[in-house]
């Protein structure tokens, strides 16, 4: 099993290596590189839990190497999350401003000329 998921590893990082090294990008391209990296980190992200989930694999781990993993992973998840704020939250305000934009081109699409009041 070990193995195996080693050997898929190694073919995922290599894809990844290779979608990032791809010259002249487009934006479909750097999308589906980020969906690539997003599903191989949820299946990592599995592969973890499984494991912590699992006594009878967790007990073959001496405590300063489960202290170790825990501090590489909360420090990890920690600058992920922090990372996943900052998009969010530019996220939002362009969606703010494009739901404004929207509107406002509603509104002037449904004035007809006898609502424009010239002086």
């Amino acid at each position: 099993m070990s193995e195996g998921w080693i050997e898929t590893c190694a073919r995922i990082l290599e894809q990844i290596e290779k979608m990032a090294e791809k010259p002249d990008k487009d934006r479909l391209d750097i999308i589906q590189s980020m969906r690539f990296s997003l599903y191989a980190l949820h299946r990592s992200i599995l592969g973890w839990l499984n494991w912590v989930n699992n006594p009878d694999i967790m007990v073959s781990f001496t405590k300063e190497e489960l202290e170790a993993m825990n501090k590489k992973i909360t420090s990890f998840i920690q600058d992920f999350i922090k990372y996943d704020m900052e998009v969010t939250e530019k996220g939002a305000s362009k969606n703010v401003v494009a739901q404004k934009a929207r509107r406002e081109a509603e509104e002037r699409a449904r004035r007809s000329p006898e609502d424009i009041f010239y002086i």
